[in-house]
């Protein structure tokens, strides 16, 4: 409260009321999405940063703040999508103000009380202040109106008070430190001279050499067999490109809930009903809104926008059609109302006026467009003068607009258009907003629209059928007590099917095909309905929407490197390919002569190309593909000199110098400058990444949304 009680010192002015809705939106947190279910356990822990819980009270009441702020800005509850943004948003917040609190502590980084009045009241407003009191109409910011807020918050609602002396804290203790602390690691950037004079030269060399290039394809894969172990052995030294976070493997089988064939009929019996009540009935619109599960429109559509059932036949207002068969749905349509809907074909010739011209510059405009006019009425070929003059898209078409209604074109343009007598080009010129038009009308039509009144009903599964489609489903869970029966599931009934979501994320909200699955995600990485931890092996039936869902846990991943039977394809690939470059490599070793000899002894599949102006840099040979070794050895060869033998990553290469052009000598301290400021926009994202990296982060998020 020290602070509010130096701000009205400080300032004189009357006290306003500004609504708190209007200030920020300070937490980028989270809502509570879905059931909060601890699976049988008091366990309130939501995760733990450098030791600290983060307890599920504190996390909801970030959560719910952050929904009433969305809903302020928006005008609208959030959405799914935005739910799942917010919640991510919530934890990474409460994350970052754990993890960043020591290393502010180490430095001493604090906010005293005169510099947080300067933030919010003096010389340097902080950004989010400003924008909230900024008015958006002028975008000027209103500071007087700031005062009168900061003076009247006692006056405020004690929620809206509330609201803004967390922010008063949260920009003490963390935001203002946090500024300094990027502000610290940002200023610590430094490129040095030579750094940036080689990155300058790669950008600007080029290289021009002759290479041999035997690609691993052209050895058969059945050739190669790499072993198990060569397989850990790959795994072991490339163990960075492998890290994996937690994973759960379900298998799961789908009973959606299906309409029968009984269904269908007594739909279809019902649909024939409406059809012979629609013919007589007294107010068509009211009657379709009673009965359609889709709104009414009374728009006049033309035969291309009418349904494609309606169009193979001749029309008549007054009279019924179908029921059809619309994919699921079941659809009867009546024909309300016809009119025609007039159209024409013009080109133009466009020259264009701008709204700041003089009027001697729009005078030379006009003057121009009447002097062409007046070439084509001596006989000058209006599509050659549009090709020539026209100042828009359609002057490469001659200026064809092709043909359009009265609503198409702008007020002016229509009425020119639709006004003319017949066809041909118009005698006057004619000014839109656009600019001067010569227009020439070179087609007229009208095509009947019709008024369709609608009835659309889904084809939905009975009671009895829903009620038959649950029970089927728990049967199956009876029979499928574990996960050798589940899979034989599948085998005994052709008609269900087995699918499997490999690896899925303890926050992922979609198993597979199947979205808003989160229970069965949580299901896979904490507790049954029982309590019991879920292990491999276990299997649970779940209603989600009209689908039940029989999933089995079939494997379980732990953070850290990932295994090689887990990998075995992409592991394989990788050894075969290191195989095959040792046995292409063992025929070239030590061989002279040319590269078409050496292309000999490789064999089958082996080319000899040019690659010319290849940038260092870039490190792409064209045909070939990304391959720094092979370049940067060309760039280190003299004319003629041969490469040995190089493991590539499409292939073995061997490169021959032709000629080397160096960079042209550039302004060391502009791209000193340029690689600086490309190095402090990472900062941010990278200062944190790294913190959260030594933070020792237990994330428990799935126990609870």
């Amino acid at each position: 409260m020290a602070l509010i009680n130096t701000i009205r010192e400080k300032s004189g002015v009357a006290v306003g009321a500004v609504a708190i809705g209007m200030l920020l939106f300070i937490v980028g947190g989270d809502l509570v999405g879905g059931r909060n279910r601890l699976f049988g356990r008091n366990d309130q822990v939501v995760g733990e940063v450098n030791g600290e819980k983060i307890e599920l009270p504190e996390f909801t009441a970030a959560l719910e703040q952050a929904k009433q702020n969305f809903t302020n800005q928006q005008g609208r509850p959030p959405d799914d999508q935005a739910l799942s943004y917010l919640r991510e948003q919530t934890w990474n917040q409460l994350l970052a103000r754990r993890a960043y609190q020591p290393e502010f502590e180490k430095l001493g980084l604090t906010t005293p009380d005169d510099e947080l009045v300067d933030l919010v009241q003096g010389d340097n407003i902080t950004p989010s202040l400003k924008q909230a009191f900024t008015d958006p109409k002028t975008g000027q910011f209103d500071k007087a109106r700031l005062i009168e807020y900061l003076k009247g918050i006692d006056k405020l609602p004690p929620e809206s008070q509330a609201a803004y002396h967390k922010f008063e804290a949260d920009l003490r203790d963390f935001d203002r430190p946090l500024q300094k602390y990027n502000a610290l690691l940002k200023n610590s950037v430094y490129v040095t001279s030579v750094e940036a004079k080689r990155f300058g030269e790669a950008q600007d060399a080029k290289a021009n050499f002759r290479y041999l290039f035997v690609p691993y394809t052209s050895l058969s894969d059945s050739t190669v067999k790499p072993t198990d172990a060569q397989l850990q052995d790959y795994l072991d030294r490339h163990k960075g490109r492998y890290k994996v976070e937690d994973g759960r493997s379900i298998e799961y089988i789908v009973v959606p809930e299906v309409a029968s064939k009984e269904d269908s009929a007594a739909i279809r019996q019902n649909m024939d009903a409406l059809a012979q009540q629609f013919r007589t009935a007294p107010n068509d619109s009211l009657f379709a809104k009673q009965n359609s599960e889709q709104p009414y429109s009374g728009a006049y559509l033309t035969t291309t926008q009418l349904p494609q059932q309606l169009t193979s036949q001749p029309l008549a207002v007054g009279q019924v059609y179908g029921p059809f068969a619309v994919g699921n749905t079941l659809a009867i349509y009546k024909v309300t109302g016809e009119k025609p809907k007039p159209s024409v074909q013009a080109s133009h010739i466009l020259f264009k006026t701008e709204p700041n011209m003089t009027p001697d510059a729009k005078a030379a405009v006009k003057k121009q467009a009447e002097e062409v006019l007046a070439k084509i009425k001596a006989g000058a070929d209006f599509a050659a003068m549009a090709k020539q003059y026209g100042s828009d898209g359609t002057k490469d078409k001659g200026g064809d607009l092709g043909y359009f209604d009265k609503t198409s074109m702008v007020p002016a343009f229509s009425k020119a258009a639709f006004g003319a007598p017949g066809l041909g080009l118009l005698p006057t010129l004619t000014e839109t907003n656009f600019g001067y038009h010569i227009i020439k009308v070179t087609g007229k039509k009208s095509e009947n629209t019709y008024q369709v009144a609608s009835i659309l009903k889904a084809v939905q599964p009975s009671e009895t059928t829903q009620n038959a489609t649950y029970d089927r489903a728990q049967q199956l869970k009876a029979d499928a007590p574990d996960l050798e029966a589940f899979r034989q599931l599948a085998t005994k009934d052709k008609t269900l099917q087995k699918q499997e979501a490999k690896n899925l994320d303890a926050n992922a909200r979609s198993v597979g095909t199947i979205q808003n699955a989160r229970e069965i995600v949580r299901w896979a990485f904490g507790f049954g309905p029982d309590g019991s931890k879920t292990e491999v092996g276990d299997v649970q039936l779940f209603d989600i929407g009209d689908q039940h869902i029989l999933a089995a846990l079939v494997d379980t991943r732990e953070k850290g490197t990932a295994t090689v039977a887990s990998l075995k394809p992409e592991l394989t690939a990788a050894v075969r390919n290191e195989l095959k470059a040792k046995e292409i490599i063992a025929k070239l070793q030590g061989k002279n002569g040319s590269l078409e000899d050496l292309a000999k002894i490789a064999g089958n599949g082996a080319v000899v190309q040019t690659a010319e102006g290849v940038n260092q840099a870039q490190s792409t040979i064209p045909g070939v593909g990304f391959e720094p070794d092979a370049v940067g050895r060309a760039f280190a060869l003299k004319p003629g000199q041969k490469s040995g033998p190089i493991q590539g990553e499409q292939g073995v290469l061997v490169v021959e110098g032709t000629s080397v052009t160096p960079a042209t000598p550039g302004d060391v301290k502009a791209v000193r400058t340029q690689l600086a400021q490309q190095r402090q926009q990472r900062q941010d994202g990278l200062i944190y990444e790294a913190i959260k990296g030594h933070a020792n982060v237990k994330d428990n998020r799935s126990k609870f949304f």
